[in-house]
């Protein structure tokens, strides 16, 4: 499979959005709205319309459910831990941690669904549908909490207003509930979902400025490590230990070696974070995946 092929899109709609910011009149001044615009309407409906497309079965999945979960846990654990580490610890600032952990743990949910489909087909869309489903509202928790404790916010009144966790759940709970869409409203929901992605990434182009990498080197290194490096040998060692069958391996194998989620760039924005310094890591964790998919799927699996 050509990796490369499937992550240009996303390279190209970043690029876009970089040079229509700074080679345009379209610069800062427009793209502050849209980002609260991907933020607060657009990447909701997505999330909900991708997990409510397909029944969650709880008993047949249990196992791929659980990989999940721990996958998440593990990666968030490893993110929250940096400034602990008695090496690293005292060269992480605590601002800079507090908005880009996130993108440790955190995935593309566009990028997902394409790659489950194209690698295993319909069963390989329904396994990513349900690892969704359950780690969504688990990492955009861990997400918002270390953003609320570091400004002093109330952290649960955050969790409980933030628009991706409440998506998540609306979503989950009208799947387990065995609710469905009316078919005349699913296709307008679609239409505005759709178009989250190209926004939320030039967006994310927009905001980058690839000198604010320079000041947080070794943070940068080891979320991109923990991202891309640790988070698919976690996902291989679920894999093994749980049993898992071959389409749910290829599957959580994938999920743990994707790009991080370009709404982490709009969180961090909306929260008062440094968003120039985490739209620069998405970018970097887009190249990043180019090799740690075709590690995952290729000797891992």
């Amino acid at each position: 499979m050509n990796y490369a092929a499937l992550l240009l899109p996303d390279f190209s709609l970043i690029l876009a959005g970089w040079l229509v910011c700074r080679f345009t009149p379209l610069d800062r001044g427009i793209w502050g709205p849209v980002e609260r615009l991907v933020y607060y309407l657009l990447f909701p409906i997505l999330l909900f319309l991708s997990i409510v497309k397909s029944p969650i079965d709880v008993g047949a999945a249990s196992s791929l459910i659980a990989a999940g979960l721990l996958l998440s846990l593990g990666g968030v654990a490893l993110a929250w831990l940096l400034p602990r580490l008695p090496l690293l610890g005292r060269h992480v600032d605590a601002r800079d941690h507090a908005g880009a952990a996130q993108v440790a743990f955190r995935f593309n949910s566009y990028i997902a669904l394409a790659l489950a489909a194209r690698v295993a087909g319909e069963a390989g869309s329904q396994a990513v549908a349900i690892l969704i489903g359950v780690c969504v509202p688990l990492i955009n928790v861990a997400a918002v909490w270390p953003m609320a404790r570091h400004n002093d916010s109330h952290v649960l009144k955050e969790l409980a207003r933030n628009p991706l966790i409440i998506a998540t759940v609306c979503g989950l709970a009208f799947n387990l509930m065995g609710l469905r869409l009316p078919a005349w409203l699913t296709p307008s929901l679609q239409r505005v979902g759709a178009t989250a992605v190209p926004l939320g990434l030039m967006a994310v182009g927009a905001g980058m400025q690839w000198g604010s990498l320079q000041t947080s080197r070794a943070l940068s290194a080891a979320l991109l490590a923990i991202r891309h490096v640790l988070m698919p040998l976690w996902a291989w060692l679920l894999a093994r230990l749980l049993g898992l069958e071959a389409v749910q391996t290829t599957v959580l194998l994938a999920f743990a070696a994707l790009p991080t989620a370009s709404s982490c760039y709009v969180l961090a924005v909306e929260m008062g974070y440094r968003g120039p310094y985490v739209a620069g890591l998405i970018t970097l964790s887009h190249i990043a995946a180019l090799a740690s998919l075709p590690l995952a799927l290729g000797l891992l699996s």
